[in-house]
């Protein structure tokens, strides 16, 4: 499962700060496995099939990670990749590349 990396990441709260990157169908598969079966639903239900369905080559990974940022995004866990990623954003600085 090594190679089947999202071509975008999904990122979710996991806790009132932590920001966790899915970025691979593996990355998925561990955090539906965490997630307390008492919230488990059928929109859950359907991320989890469509990351089988991934794996097993039967849809594609965009599939797949659709499907866990709907799931994410109905629980209140998605976050935004702007804000939460700015080390992704570049050095804004002169020829050094250290910021300012």
């Amino acid at each position: 499962m090594n190679g089947r990396i999202f071509e975008r990441p999904v990122l979710v709260k996991n806790g009132q700060f932590v920001v966790e990157e899915i970025g691979s169908l593996a990355d998925a598969f561990e955090f539906l496995e965490r997630w307390p079966e008492s919230r488990r639903g059928p929109i859950y239900q359907t991320a989890l099939r469509a990351c089988q369905r991934a794996h097993d080559g039967h849809v594609s990974l965009s599939v797949a990670r659709d499907a866990f940022a709907g799931f994410a995004r109905s629980v209140k866990i998605l976050e935004p990749v702007s804000t939460a990623l700015p080390w992704m954003t570049g050095a804004k600085s002169g020829r050094g590349g250290v910021p300012a």
